[in-house]
């Protein structure tokens, strides 16, 4: 284990993701000690496993809350000032991806998707930054987007939207929490599969896949280095910045949508 973050209390969203459990992993290696949300205690269940001897450190603790339900976030900020006074970093990490052409896009699925993507981040790091601004901590918040942020996809376009809009209030918080020391960024990963909402044929997978610039999904080591770096003291000047981690994804695709016309 790494010292990176030892003495740093960490809350993660979203921990029972393929990519939540990767981001929680990387926080307890560098000796952050965690606070691990998900929907039920199931998925955080889940996580401990995966966690094993290393567990959630000397002050972690794990709290199901449903990030729709502004009475949950608010509950799970109670419970983080009362454990802790108030946190050292903050990563929203919860998010979802349904897939659906905007004629198909119910009312109902459209207000999930940017009460999930936006709204939950948006309360959570409000309340918690509060904590942090009171307790006088220069932490570190970091928001998980997409390069959907960059580049609108065809039957995700709900989805990339919902990340602009988290890039856009990422920024905001940054400029107006630097003046307490609290730090807001944003961290795009690549593709990775496994995704408990959207169901991903092989073919599918290894089709994004081979588009990547790169030349294949996400991988763990992948986000958990540049995630590290940015709660850390060596990014301490690093504010309202976007860091891309997808192999290129977020730039283009390689994918050919014509025949070249002549020989390079």
């Amino acid at each position: 284990m790494n010292s990176t973050l030892v003495g740093q209390k960490a809350v993660l969203t979203g921990a029972g993701g393929v990519i939540g459990r990767w981001l929680a992993r990387g926080l307890r290696e560098a000796g952050a000690d965690l606070c691990l949300t998900d929907t039920g205690p199931e998925a955080l269940d889940g996580v401990l496993a995966d966690l094993g001897a290393l567990g959630l450190g000397s002050a972690g603790f794990t709290r199901p809350a449903d990030l729709t339900d502004a009475a949950q976030v608010r509950g799970l900020a109670d419970e983080v000032a009362a454990r802790w006074g108030a946190p050292d970093i903050v990563v929203n990490n919860a998010g979802i991806y349904p897939s659906a052409f905007l004629l198909d896009t119910s009312d109902a699925e459209w207000d999930l998707m940017f009460d999930i993507n936006l709204r939950a981040p948006f309360l959570l790091t409000r309340d918690l930054a509060r904590l942090m601004v009171a307790a006088g901590k220069r932490g570190s918040i970091v928001n998980i987007s997409s390069g959907g942020a960059k580049r609108a996809r065809r039957t995700a376009v709900a989805y990339c939207t919902s990340k602009v809009a988290l890039d856009r209030l990422s920024e905001g918080f940054a400029l107006e929490l630097a003046e307490y020391g609290i730090r807001v960024n944003t961290l795009y990963p690549g593709f990775a599969a496994g995704s408990g909402v959207t169901s991903l044929t092989d073919a599918h997978v290894a089709s994004v896949s081979t588009a990547n610039p790169m030349g294949r999904p996400t991988e763990a080591q992948d986000v958990i280095g540049p995630l590290v770096f940015l709660c850390s003291e060596e990014a301490r000047f690093i504010t309202g910045a976007t860091l891309a981690v997808d192999g290129g994804g977020s730039a283009g695709v390689m994918t050919v949508f014509q025949d070249k016309k002549r020989a390079l």
